[in-house]
């Protein structure tokens, strides 16, 4: 009996480090099969929206979702059978995502159209940051963090002005071309500001008054700038994290900057990034 238990520990531990351990070459594998497999599903469900191919190919289509199904089912099973603490894994993020993944294609026998809503199961390829979880990744990323959290103040402001301006000119659009040009109502000068803001410019709606025309290009050039001034205020941000880069300090991680470590210590106690010889 303590055998059989001891063999079946030794089985779950293996399966945990498998499914959880990205840090191990079965872990990495089996998240890039799975990250194959998710790719896949939401190919097929893409291919089953074409009227055309799906009519000519649908058992075979519905046969593969049913088998990708099946081992995202096994794998969700594995994932709360393996941990200790099943309730964080079940009402973590992924949890709920990879509970949302495979529901409906069990719910397409109660609920037409269900299925379609496979493609949530797209989100689960945040898993990538997971497999990419190495330290000189995790160092970047640290940075770019930082040089968000900076500019969310000026990103913010920048983003109201926007905002102001695409009601002003949507507004002044409005009265300057009025209905015979498309331009209905306030909203929908507002939604021809945005467009054009953005050098979208569908064309669904267009000026067709002298004025009109002459707003909106201006409307199109101050688009430029829009485009970027954000892009300027986080580069700006993220240069001053590494502003500092050249200048050497003890015991400090070459990787994400962490200083203050022990003189003997060996590992960055915050990313694991080996240190540098003292």
């Amino acid at each position: 009996m303590h055998k059989t238990k001891s063999r079946f520990n030794n089985i779950r531990q293996r399966i945990h480090t498998i499914i959880y351990g990205t840090d191990t070459a079965a872990g990495r594998l089996f998240d890039l099969i799975l990250l194959g497999l998710i790719l896949l599903s939401v190919f097929l469900v893409m291919l089953e929206t074409v009227k055309g191919f799906d009519e000519k190919y649908h058992e075979l289509l519905i046969l593969l979702e049913w088998i990708i199904t099946g081992f995202f089912t096994l794998e969700y099973i594995l994932r709360i059978a393996t941990i200790d603490k099943p309730r964080k894994y079940i009402f973590s993020f992924f949890g709920i995502i990879d509970l949302i993944a495979i529901l409906p294609m069990y719910l397409s026998f109660f609920v037409v159209g269900s299925k379609v809503f496979s493609i949530i199961r797209a989100l689960r390829l945040l898993r990538l940051f997971k497999i990419l979880n190495h330290p000189k990744f995790t160092g970047q990323s640290l940075h770019l963090l930082k040089a968000l959290k900076a500019s969310r103040g000026k990103i913010t402001v920048f983003l109201y002005f926007v905002l102001i301006s695409t009601i002003l000119i949507g507004s002044l659009m409005y009265v300057v071309e009025g209905e015979e040009n498309g331009f209905t109502s306030i909203p929908t000068s507002i939604y021809w500001t945005i467009v054009t803001l953005t050098t979208v410019g569908y064309g669904d709606i267009s000026p067709g008054t002298p004025l009109g025309q002459f707003i909106a290009s201006m409307v199109m050039i101050l688009g430029y700038g829009i485009i970027a001034v954000p892009t300027g205020i986080v580069t700006a941000e993220f240069a001053k994290t590494n502003i500092n880069k050249t200048e050497p300090e003890k015991n400090k991680c070459e990787n994400c900057g962490t200083a203050n470590h022990h003189p003997n210590a060996k590992f960055c106690y915050h990313c694991g990034y080996p240190l540098a010889a003292n």
